[in-house]
Formats: C-alpha cells, structure tokens, sequence
C-alpha cells in the first residue's frame, strides 16, 4: 500500500470517527481545496446523521455572527430586546467546519477555543446576558502555504491531524463504514471501557514521542474509545489503541524514538533448548507501550526532523522579517476595530448599527416617559452614539546612509555594499519601501528616491562611487530631512547608517575638529525627532567615535563584523517597533 493510500485509508477512519462523536473527535485536516478534499468532506456528510447541524465558520466572522447578542431588526419590531443565536450555538451538537482555518482572527481563535473546552458560550454585552451550550466538533481546513499554519492553541485542542499532501486522486478508495455502523457504534460508545494499560500505552507513547501538551494523550484515550465502539467491542483492544497512536499522538512527535544498541540487545537471554515455541513467540511480543510504540512510529512522517527544523527556521524569519509598518489608530481610514461611545463630530464616522443596538433595549422605557404623538419613533439619546474605530497600518521605509568616503572606500567599501544588498533583500521580503543616501567629498547625496523595487536599489548602490572626504555632519542632517518627509506622509521610516564614525568635513568647508563637533549636534537633533536609527560601525575594528555618535543619536550600535543580514534586520525592524 502507498503511503497516500495509507493515509486516505486512515483518513475513512477520521471521518468516521467525527461522525460518531464530533466534541472527542475534533479533527485539523491539512489541504488544499481539491477533489481530494471534497470528496473527504462527502464522505464526512454521508456518514453524518442528518440530524446533526453541520455549519461553515468563515475565516472573517465577525463576534456578533459567531456568539450571538441583540438582534437589532427583531428588537426594532417587538419594542423589547430580542437576543439571536450565534453560530456557536446552533452549532450545538453538531459539525463546525472552518473554511481557511489558519487565517482565522486572534479574537475568533481565542472565543473557539473557550467553547471547546467548556462546551458552553457567556454573552452579557448590549445590557443582555446569556449562557448557551455550544458543544460542538471543528473541522479545521488548513490550506496554509509554506509557513502558514493554523494557530498552535486551536490545533492543540483539536484530536486527529491528517496531511492530505501525499494522497492523489488515484490513491482514493471507497468508504469502509456507512450510516448503520455510525448509528449502532453511537449508541455503544457510552458502554465502552478504557483499561489502565492502554491509558499508561498512550501516556508512554506521547513522553516517548517528545509531546508536552497533557491534551493529547487525554484525546487519544477518547479516540480510542470511538474506535472500539466502531468496531463493535465494549473494550478497547490493541488495534483500537494503535489506532488513536496514529491519528493523534504521531502527528504532534517533535523526536524520533530511541532506539536500543545492539549491545543491549545481545545481552538478552538466550531461549533455552526445553522452552516451548509458544513461550518463546509470546516474549518476542514485547509489552503493550512498545507495540503503541511502533504503531504510532511508523506514521510518523520519514522527514520530521526536516519539518522541525523548517518550522524552526519559520519561527526565526517570522520574528526577524517582522510585519509591514506598524498599526497606527486613524479617524477615518483603515480597517475597523469596533466601535465605541463618543461624540458625532466633523472628522467621526457614525457607526449606525451599534447606535441602534445600544438604543433599542431603551426604547419602552424612553417612550413611556414621551407624549404619545412620538411614541411611534425612535428615541436616541447623546450617550447611543457610536463612532467606529479604525486601525490603519503604515508602511515602513528604511533609509540607508552609506559612507563613501576614502576613509571607507579604501578599507571597507565592497563590505559595507554587501551587507546592504543583504539587508535589501531582507527589506524586499517585507514590501519596505527603500531609500539611499551616499556621502563623500563635500556633501550628502541622495541616490535614491523611496522606492520598492530592489533592482533600482541594487543598481545604485553598485554604482555608487568610493574616495574623498567624510561629510558625516552633512549625511546625518539629509537622512534626517528624508526621514521627517516620509513621516509627514504617514509611513514610519528608519534609518541605517554606516560609517566610521570618523568625521573630517564640515558643511562650511572647516576641518576635522569643527566636523566632529558638527556630525555630534546633528546626532543630537536626530535624536530629538524620535526617529528609529541602527548605527552600523563599518571600521575594521570597532571604533569609539562610532559609539559615541551612536549614544548621540539614540541609536542601537552594531559593528560590521558581526553584523550578517539577519541581525541587521532584526535591529531595524525592533528600532522600527519603537519607534
């Protein structure tokens, strides 16, 4: 058998699995939208009695829609408050499938996994308050690319995970249960008996395969008791318990088993010439936890260590690339994040529909105290208004001061280009938008312009020439007029300078001590903006007028040597968070 007929195969299981008992066998599936999915997601339907509510959770739900609250158009007709159902409560005892699972909101995860495992919705908001049962079975839809997943505390809850990205088309069999098996392995289940020592199997299993989350074992005795119960037993047997090893326990291993040397096992002793055969066949068994063992280690997929390390790496780029500029509240622009009491005033927009929701449970009230000619109408207070809050996220634009100079150019220049083209890149990945600026000779130029396109950059920065003074005064004060500029357009801009530290121009033509002095009261005024700077110290050994105009500017000071692309995006994009 192939390995994606083994995994379809076990898949027939998993759906079979839900249909029994959809609150213990909640299950992450992991693929694309295909035949391949569909026709799992069929074969779920057929097995599901038709009793049971099976509902479709959008990755964008809003609270109301999900948990329910005041229904604003009954409220309005009935002259009291009407409560609606959310999808949480009318998925009670049913199936909740989630379309795009890993994009689902933060807020959204953290209301699923509070039902999940209370198996019960709180609403008190719009002066209301209701409990409702919401005891339910998610299916989670992951169609993740590369490093997008489906959020660790909502996968954690959930008891089978199935990877559908080795199962073609051809590997697809026809389904190994139907209704009647759901229907009669629902009603034994409650009937089902767990024996200690399949519970100390699975427990084994899990510390063995390197799983510290306590839910999973606990899942994968509820697993197996659904599997005995499918197969028509009032106990769990070994298979079933294999079973829940490689539905639930080996797809969360993050080490392989340890396996025994060859010295250890030559130790053992030998049979001896008397034994009888069957004696000697039934040692070789082993005990239960090794058997679970080697059930769950051969579905276990053969590159974990590579997926460990990949999702590792995923976890560095993610911390180190950071997101796109930084969220910023707005009065009109963005996207919305609720709403809240206010004044309707120039520049607010009116949300309309949560004013109404926070009039109508007033209105008996507001309209006995009215003559009855305005009994009819709405009565809207000052304190109902509702502005909507916005978040809007501005873009980031790092700008780059290279020195130039013959101080650099003679020592460090081609280092100093390489680095930046790495940083470039880094930039890329985060759709930051770049700038250059070049000094040498008599001044600071800007090559240029804030621009996204990394060809542009890197054709610049390569023909950037080397030689002259060092207009370190006169580079700090453009980089800072750029840097004001892009924040008067609302774009939060950081600048990486690299240099010497080694000031020996004036902007009016004076000398080394006078350019010292100068390049320290413009670090100075930098500072005073609030403006994120990185100091890259470019000498071949770190210098002390480097740091010193590093301590000027507030900025984090790095020295070339051991500044690699990685740590230099991480100094820019935590600079950028401060700022």
């Amino acid at each position: 058998m192939s390995d994606g007929a083994a995994i379809w195969a076990d898949a027939m299981i998993a759906a079979a699995l839900v249909a029994i008992d959809p609150g213990a066998a909640s299950l992450l599936l992991r693929a694309g939208a295909g035949p391949v999915r569909e026709q799992w997601l069929d074969l779920l339907r057929e097995l599901t009695p038709s009793t049971t509510a099976v509902r479709k959770l959008p990755p964008s739900i809003s609270d109301d829609r999900l948990l329910g609250g005041l229904d604003l158009a009954a409220t309005l007709q009935a002259g009291r408050p009407v409560m609606q159902r959310g999808l949480l409560a009318e998925a009670d005892g049913g199936i909740l499938i989630a379309v795009m699972a890993e994009r689902i909101a933060p807020s959204t995860i953290a209301h699923l996994t509070a039902a999940l495992d209370t198996g019960s919705i709180s609403i008190e908001r719009d002066g209301l308050s209701l409990r409702a049962p919401a005891r339910f079975g998610l299916i989670a839809l992951d169609e993740g690319i590369d490093d997008e997943c489906v959020s660790p505390a909502l996968a954690d809850r959930l008891a089978c995970h199935l990877d559908f990205g080795a199962v073609a088309r051809a590997d697809l069999g026809e389904s190994l249960f139907k209704s009647t098996d759901i229907a009669a392995a629902r009603e034994l289940l409650p009937q089902v008996r767990l024996s200690d020592d399949a519970i100390a199997a699975l427990t084994t299993t899990a510390v063995v395969l390197g799983i510290d989350s306590l839910r999973a074992p606990l899942l994968a005795c509820r697993v197996a008791r659904i599997a005995a119960a499918l197969d028509g037993g009032t106990d769990v047997a070994e298979s079933h318990i294999a079973c829940a090893a490689r539905l639930v326990l080996a797809p969360r291993a993050t080490r392989l088993p340890a396996t025994e040397d060859d010295a250890g096992s030559n130790d053992a002793p030998e049979p001896r010439d008397d034994q009888p055969e069957s004696e000697e066949d039934h040692s070789n068994d082993g005990p239960l936890e090794d058997r679970v063992l080697e059930a769950a280690q051969a579905a276990i997929p053969a590159d974990l260590l590579k997926r460990l390390q990949d999702e590792r790496a995923a976890r560095t780029r993610a911390s180190s690339a950071g997101r796109q500029g930084s969220a910023q509240k707005a009065p009109q622009r963005g996207r919305p994040i609720g709403s809240r009491r206010g004044e309707w005033r120039a520049g607010a927009r009116l949300n309309v529909l949560e004013t109404l929701r926070a009039a109508a449970p007033w209105q008996p009230l507001r309209r006995r105290t009215q003559s009855a000619g305005k009994s009819s109408r709405l009565i809207v207070h000052k304190d109902d208004i509702r502005i909507t809050r916005f978040k809007q996220r501005s873009g980031t634009t790092t700008i780059f001061v290279v020195d130039a100079s013959g101080s650099s150019a003679l020592q460090r220049l081609a280092e100093v280009k390489g680095a930046v083209e790495l940083l470039l890149a880094e930039c890329y990945v985060r759709r930051d938008e770049v700038a250059l600026i070049a000094f040498r000779g008599k001044g600071a130029e800007l090559l240029l312009p804030p621009t996204r396109s990394l060809t542009r950059a890197k054709r610049s920065l390569a023909g950037l020439p080397g030689g002259g003074g060092t207009p370190l005064s006169a580079a700090i004060f453009a980089a800072t007029e750029l840097a004001l500029a892009v924040k008067a357009k609302g774009q939060a801009p950081t600048i990486v300078l690299m240099t010497d530290g080694r000031a020996n121009v004036a902007r009016n033509g004076g000398g080394r001590s006078e350019a010292e002095a100068e390049a320290l009261v413009a670090a100075k005024q930098l500072a005073l903006t609030g403006i994120p700077v990185v100091l890259v110290d470019s000498s071949p050994r770190p210098q002390d007028k480097a740091s010193q105009l590093a301590g000027a500017m507030q900025a984090r000071y790095i020295a070339l040597p051991h500044a690699d692309a990685t740590r230099l995006s991480r100094a820019v994009m935590a600079e950028a968070g401060r700022g």
